[in-house]
């Protein structure tokens, strides 16, 4: 009786897996497994040639969707969803899927008897590929460096040419020697994942953790539909307006190519404005001193600068069979807080919408009216910015209920922090904004009211300050272009730390208690975040039961002379590097980490529902018409055990396409 397999698996596809995802990679009519590496009950690995002929047993078909076994990848949604197409398609018999036939999510093998490495080492702080990790572990067996090459030749297409006969595509009697070596690279992936999973056992992912990951599957597997109509013809629109907009600008310009930087420099040059940069920043400032044909070629500039098409490009990548884009939200992608990372079309960077007849100029563009588009609306590019969420549908006879959490990382922080004055707002439902641009400038505010356009100001203020940003974290927020002077930004600082005393102390706690950890491996203590060290790693157990992991943590001398914390981890040159931070960056991890388990709390109170998308803070539900959009806020609104005494707010709205209410 098989309890355990571990799991690799070889494949050929004549769709980019980068670009379109795993999910349409697998659909594909040409896709197919070449190896099927496995170790069963962690004996030695065998590697299955299905290219040349091998035949899986009947009994490690049955155990891929007998849900008592447990199957181990790294990256095991690849596996799952290739082996998903695969059953279906040789071994019907074998083939299970999961939920309701409503579902979409149900033409997939049932991801709850499946774990990920990958996810593990995530958990660990440890880098998201198979060759980090085991680099960063120094296993005795690496992952083999000739991988690369020998999946370019034989799990993607390649050229025809004279030399190879005109074929588009490598097979095993092409390279006989290759594919040998390519069979060991196999069996070598399964034995480091194997390893992997062996060195990490002292350190296990704890089962809410898993069970969390399975939803995120779930929820992958989901997928949401996209209005083709609203991407095709969005990406015709964009085409035809860049065309229209460069010549408007040849015409004022007389230049061959006015997206080339160093002409414009010289144009603007020649009438008198010496430009360092033609940032978007830039040319907007710029705007605001110019007039006449100078000004309206820097405005239709900036209109050639929106980038929107490729967000509906990504779409038309990644758009499956079914209508739908699966596969956006990477679990633990941040391995930093846990949160998830996107993928694909990137959910959780989207423009926003601000336009009031939003549904009016998306039929326009769903039903290819461009001359009325082009009437009605004076920048075209902007227009298709603003309404790409809404390529994102409901399919027939459903809506979208959008919820998301009120100010979700202000509450935790006052709550952690114990700042009594900020509990009280939200106590009392008011915004936090709005009282925080209160504080700081004397003056009653209201979100639809009085004052109202300070709350942004607030807004920014508690962005910026919130993790012991000061004046360079409010104009990297863009304070400046909100209408502050420079000589009121250090002010509005020291009046928002003088205000909140609590979180400021919360900082310089964390930062002493991680210090005293790091340097007498003792444990500590603040406000119910624990502190530990333990085998050459910082751990940050939250509330929530969950920890944080920082890996061989130092202590360092920082470019002022003071202490410093050093962990390894991945920086910001996306590589395996020593990383500094200190108190105010840990509290941000702690609070986007919790954040982000209130969120999986809501989540899983939800799960009975189609959740299809998730940003940040917020949940996008797929339901029937029938349901009301309160009862959902209001389950979002449940504090969980470990958090009884936190005060949440879910907001939400229904609607047929996605959008930011």
């Amino acid at each position: 009786m098989i309890k355990e397999m571990s799991i690799d698996l070889e494949t050929y596809s004549d769709v980019d897996i980068s670009k379109c995802g795993a999910y349409k990679y697998a659909e594909s009519d040409n896709f197919e497994i070449l190896l099927f590496g496995v170790s069963i009950d962690g004996g030695k690995v065998q590697v299955f040639d299905l290219a040349c002929g091998d035949i899986i047993p009947d009994d490690i078909l049955a155990a891929l969707s007998d849900d008592t076994v447990t199957k181990w990848a790294f990256n095991a949604n690849f596996e799952r969803i290739c082996l998903s197409h695969w059953l279906k398609r040789h071994h019907p018999e074998h083939f299970k899927g999961y939920g309701i036939p409503e579902d979409p999510a149900s033409k997939y093998l049932d991801p709850s008897s499946w774990k990920c490495t990958m996810v593990w080492s995530a958990y660990m702080g440890l880098p998201l590929s198979l060759e980090g990790v085991g680099a960063v572990l120094k296993l005795q067996d690496q992952k083999m460096k000739e991988g690369k090459d020998l999946i370019k030749y034989f799990c993607c297409p390649c050229k025809p040419t004279k030399v190879n006969g005109g074929r588009t595509r490598n097979l095993p009697e092409h390279a006989p020697d290759k594919w040998e070596i390519f069979k060991t690279y196999n069996k070598r992936d399964v034995d480091v994942e194997m390893a992997i999973k062996q060195r990490l056992s002292k350190f296990p992912v704890p089962d809410f953790v898993w069970e969390e990951y399975h939803l995120d599957q779930e929820i992958n597997d989901r997928g949401i539909m996209l209005d083709m109509d609203v991407v095709k013809n969005a990406i015709a629109f964009d085409e035809k307006s860049k065309s229209e907009l460069m010549i408007s600008m040849q015409n004022i310009t007389n230049l061959d190519n006015p997206n080339s930087v160093v002409q414009m420099k010289q144009w603007l040059s020649d009438h008198g404005i010496e430009a360092e940069s033609l940032g978007k920043k830039d040319v907007a400032a710029m705007i605001k001193n110019t007039d006449g044909d100078v000004a309206t070629a820097l405005k239709l500039r900036l209109q050639l600068a929106k980038s929107s098409v490729k967000k509906y490009q990504a779409m038309q990548s990644a758009v499956c069979k079914d209508g739908r884009a699966h596969g956006m939200f990477q679990f633990y992608g941040a391995n930093r807080s846990g949160r998830w990372a996107g993928r694909l079309i990137q959910l959780q960077n989207l423009p926003q919408n601000h336009m009031n007849d939003l549904a009016d100029a998306r039929e326009l563009v769903r039903t290819g009216d461009y001359d009325s588009l082009e009437l009605l609306y004076d920048d075209i590019p902007d227009t298709l910015s603003q309404l790409i969420r809404t390529a994102f549908i409901a399919r027939p006879g459903y809506k979208f209920v959008v919820s998301d959490y009120s100010a979700i990382e202000a509450r935790v922080l006052a709550h952690l922090a114990g700042e009594s004055w900020r509990s009280k707002i939200f106590a009392e439902g008011k915004d936090i904004y709005c009282a925080s641009a209160s504080q700081m400038f004397g003056v009653p505010v209201e979100k639809h009211g009085i004052n109202s356009h300070l709350r942004q100001k607030g807004k920014i203020a508690e962005l910026a300050l919130g993790y012991g940003g000061s004046v360079g974290a409010l104009i990297s927020m863009g304070a400046l272009d909100m209408g502050l002077t420079e000589d009121e930004l250090q002010p509005l600082v020291d009046s928002w730390r003088a205000s909140n005393p609590n979180i400021t102390a919360f900082w310089w706690n964390v930062d002493n208690a991680v210090k005293t950890t790091i340097k007498m491996k003792i444990p500590t203590e603040v406000n119910g975040i624990k502190f530990l060290c333990r085998s050459g790693i910082l751990f940050i157990k939250l509330p929530s039961g969950r920890t944080l992991s920082y890996v061989k943590p130092r202590i360092g001398e920082n470019r002022f002379g003071g202490e410093s914390v050093t962990y390894e981890g991945i920086g910001s040159t996306k590589k395996w590097e020593r990383i500094e931070s200190y108190g105010p960056k840990f509290v941000e991890n702690i609070v986007q980490a919790v954040s982000r388990d209130l969120l999986c709390f809501a989540m899983r109170n939800l799960s009975h529902c189609f959740i299809c998308g998730h940003v940040h803070d917020e949940l996008i539900i797929e339901c029937s018409q029938d349901v009301d959009y309160k009862s959902i806020c209001s389950i979002m609104s449940r504090s969980p055990d470990w958090m009884p005494d936190i005060l949440l707010r879910g907001d939400g709205y229904e609607t047929k396409f996605y959008k930011k209410d």
